[in-house]
């Protein structure tokens, strides 16, 4: 039996990066599709778990991440994709979701075989938060347009790179099931 979460990638984002206005157009195409997976996510009582980056904050928590987000220079991306308050949050480092975070152990924890990928930055973080994902033998979903790139055709090779090498699934968000 499978046990889904959604992982949602680095939706609390100031914008205050170099790349920011590339990105920006494709994370608000890619933002209703998001909104409907944490909709239906939280329905179907899946973990829903945020992995941030902290902006260098470290002594930040989630709380003071989401409003630093929300007084960056788009706010309308990240308030329809805020956290409720029953979703749980890591805070990363670098690229991976798992990479120097309790990610891998919160996840067995909760008996979970399968992730959802959603967020952003499709041909970085995304990418290898999937490749991070199947070593350990978990179930790698990408909703297509539930991610978002800087670059397209790096974002499509990522997407082929993660179906072909890593055995993943590319679909569009309705089609995911929680």
């Amino acid at each position: 039996m499978t046990r889904p979460a959604l992982v949602v990638i680095d939706m609390l984002n100031t914008y205050a990066h170099d790349d920011a206005e590339l990105l920006v157009p494709s994370v608000t195409a890619a933002l209703p599709a998001i909104e409907d997976l944490l909709g239906r996510a939280r329905a179907a009582g899946a973990p829903v778990v945020y992995a941030n980056d902290n902006f260098g904050q470290w002594r930040s928590h989630h709380g003071e991440i989401l409003d630093l987000a929300l007084s960056g220079r788009h706010p309308e991306l990240v308030e329809p994709v805020r956290p409720d308050g029953d979703a749980l949050f890591v805070v990363k480092a670098r690229h991976s979701v798992f990479y120097e975070t309790p990610l891998a152990y919160l996840l067995r924890s909760l008996d979970v075989t399968d992730l959802v990928l959603a967020g952003q930055v499709t041909e970085q973080c995304v990418l290898y938060s999937a490749l991070d994902a199947h070593i350990r033998h978990l179930g790698v979903t990408v909703p297509r347009d539930a991610v978002a790139h800087i670059h397209a055709d790096l974002a499509r090779a990522a997407l082929r790179m993660i179906e072909r090498n890593m055995d993943g699934r590319i679909v569009d968000a309705a089609d995911v099931v929680f």
